[in-house]
């Protein structure tokens, strides 16, 4: 993917290396994590090792998770995009899935629905994807909302490492 891609309030763009700090915050409370593994980091150089990981699938796929930046600031405030999966979740490999996470002070004010539509539409109309899937804990209302905002529909639940998962998809209507 090229960018950096600009939405009303947000600027989208590749992880660069002086987000280390934004994303420590982000992935370091625990509220974040609640509803993804319950794991938050707790060392600066893990968020430095997740952005060495994302310019390596940048490089590999064309895509990924990329910076969410307040316009108005230019604060980081989390991440989203379109990442592609190798390993097999839900019966699918090598698929297209979208994601997103942000600072918990951040919720709330339609940034992951903002992100996530300029996303959809790079997946679908710049990148030609097929589908974009998604999944989440079936407990976490808010991000189930947003998938659907952004036009996902539930499919199925499946099990994915010892947790249950909630399964959503969209097709390319362009194809």
């Amino acid at each position: 993917m090229k960018g950096p891609i600009e939405t009303e309030r947000l600027l989208l763009r590749e992880f660069l290396l002086t987000d280390d700090i934004g994303l420590f915050e982000l992935e370091s409370n625990p509220n974040v994590h609640l509803f993804v593994g319950k794991k938050p980091i707790t060392h600066i150089d893990q968020s430095r090792a997740y952005i060495d990981f994302l310019h390596k699938q940048y490089a590999d796929f064309g895509t990924g998770r990329w910076a969410v930046i307040l316009k108005e600031t230019g604060e980081f405030i989390g991440w989203s995009g379109i990442k592609f999966i190798t390993n097999e979740i839900n019966n699918h490999k090598d698929f297209y899935e979208i994601g997103y996470r942000f600072i918990e002070r951040h919720w709330g004010k339609g940034y992951a629905t903002e992100a996530g539509k300029a996303f959809i539409d790079q997946a679908f109309n710049v990148m030609k994807v097929d589908a974009v899937y998604a999944y989440a804990d079936p407990g976490n209302e808010n991000s189930r909302k947003i998938l659907e905002k952004l036009g996902l529909q539930y499919v199925n639940a499946f099990e994915y490492e010892e947790e249950l998962e909630v399964w959503y998809e969209m097709r390319n209507p362009n194809l």
